[in-house]
This record gives structure tokens, sequence and C-alpha cells, in this order.
């Protein structure tokens, strides 16, 4: 059985598409001058399982309780991918996932 002492960090994915990045920069820059995070390069186009431009937020489990929640409530129409780092990235990917805003299919073969 899992066991949360295995979670090393989690990764919050912002999705967005050219009509939605002015909203992506918006919400990053909210982030960044909120918490103490680590900001991945932007991706205006899939890359690895994302389906579509999306750029990473990386932070510590002690964050959790107050991220992910204030996400819920300012990301206004984006799409967030949550999920745990526990170096099994399949599971971390498929099986461990949350979702803000409407889910997507994931190409998890990029992960295989």
């Amino acid at each position: 059985m899992d066991t949360i002492d295995q979670i090393k960090g989690y990764h919050a994915h912002v999705y967005y598409d050219a009509a939605s990045k002015v909203a992506a920069s918006a919400l990053r820059d909210a982030v960044e001058e909120t918490f103490e995070v680590e900001l991945g390069r932007w991706h205006d186009a899939p890359i690895g399982p994302h389906p579509c431009g999306s750029y990473q937020i990386a932070f510590a489990p002690e964050l959790f309780g107050a991220l992910v929640p204030w996400l819920a409530l300012n990301r206004g129409d984006l799409t967030v991918f949550v999920h745990p780092d526990t170096g099994h990235a399949l599971a971390d990917h498929s099986a461990h996932v949350i979702w803000l805003g409407e889910s997507r299919a994931l190409n998890l073969d990029a992960l295989r």
C-alpha cells in the first residue's frame, strides 16, 4: 500500500491555449507573488503526457493545503492538473491525480 511519506513534492500543471495564455500568465504571476514554488518553462504545444500548452508549478508537500485550494478558487476557466511526485511517473499521472476544472485525456504512453 502506498503511504504519504513517499510524496517528495507536488506538481500542478496549468493548461492553456492561445486564447487563454493571458489568463495563464496572470495566474502564474499571482502564484509567484503568493507562494514559494518553482515555476517551470512555458510549453505552448503538448509535451510529454500533457495534451496542450502548459507550465508546471512544483511545490513542497507542506504547501498542498494552501496552494491547491487557492488554485481551485483563482484558476478562472483554466484547467489545472495536480499530482504527487513519488518517483513513479505513470502512477503519479494516472492513479494519483487531482483535476481542477475539466479533466483531459493524457498521453500516458509518453511515460511508459
